[in-house]
């Protein structure tokens, strides 16, 4: 019973579950360096794409916008063919009145159509200056547009090159971290993704150097580093909460001096004269 209790992932010991972290760490670092090679690519190829649609949305609006100037000109054309037709019915009319009553009130009528004519004129000119400015927002947003997809085009290039040649090791790495994963336990992992989001160098687990935790850099008390030596609890370091383990699980040799005391002997040779 007890081999097969071994067996399950929280079954394993406290050093079993350190070194798979940092092997899992280790991939998920390579899966980064990939990530890194492909730089700023996928953010200019997705802020390109905003841009084309942006672009393309707004030249749509405007052409929808000259459209119905063009509608507007057209309504205030008929507008002064029907006013000129009314002006010369009015004239017609003013030949054959009775009274000045009837001559006024024609008069002013014809008046009133000449203003709506010089009406229709001006707002004409208004809509036609108005649909030229447009007409060149659209020639420019055309040429912006044009511009910004032979960038994407050379972006979508450069990027689908470097996915091909890194897509098989990428799908290899995230194989191996699934793997790797389903051997440590929940509430574990969980935590070491939740370390390694709030790190700013994605590292959750590191090992200790030169008596200093390998993320933070933070001086470790002696007693504490026994305690990452003796593998037998999880411990994080009290400064950034990265998990920390020893260079040797880690596979990393660290070449420790021993501390010389060249004034000890000295010391010894003169109390032994002073007591003879």
């Amino acid at each position: 019973m007890a081999k097969e209790t071994k067996k399950d992932s929280g079954e394993l010991t406290v050093e079993q579950k350190l070194k798979t972290l940092f092997e899992l760490q280790t991939m998920l670092s390579e899966i980064d360096k990939i990530k890194t090679l492909r730089g700023e690519l996928p953010l200019e190829v997705q802020d390109l794409e905003d841009e084309i649609a942006g672009l393309t949305t707004r030249i749509d609006k405007i052409k929808s916008e000259i459209t119905d100037l063009k509608s507007a000109i057209a309504g205030k054309r008929v507008e002064i063919e029907t006013a000129k037709s009314a002006v010369e019915k009015y004239k017609s009319q003013q030949d054959n009145v009775r009274n000045n009553r009837e001559y006024d009130f024609l008069t002013k009528e014809i008046e009133f159509q000449s203003l709506e004519i010089e009406l229709c004129e001006k707002r004409i000119k208004e809509f036609t200056a108005e649909e030229k400015v447009k007409s060149e927002e659209v020639e420019k947003s055309l040429f912006a547009l044009e511009e910004r997809q032979k960038d994407l085009d050379v972006k979508k290039s450069e990027l689908n090159e470097i996915v091909s040649e890194t897509k098989q090791e990428e799908e290899k790495l995230r194989d191996k971290t699934k793997e790797l994963e389903t051997k440590i336990e929940p509430r574990l992992l969980q935590s070491f993704k939740r370390i390694r989001k709030n790190s700013r160098n994605g590292l959750g687990i590191v090992y200790v150097q030169r008596d200093a935790c390998g993320g933070c850099f933070n001086k470790i008390p002696p007693q504490r580093q026994l305690d990452i030596r003796s593998r037998k609890k999880v411990i994080v370091c009290e400064y950034c909460g990265r998990i920390m383990i020893d260079p040797e699980l880690a596979g990393v040799e660290i070449d420790i001096k021993p501390i010389e005391a060249p004034t000890t002997t000295p010391k010894r040779g003169i109390r032994r004269k002073t007591a003879e």
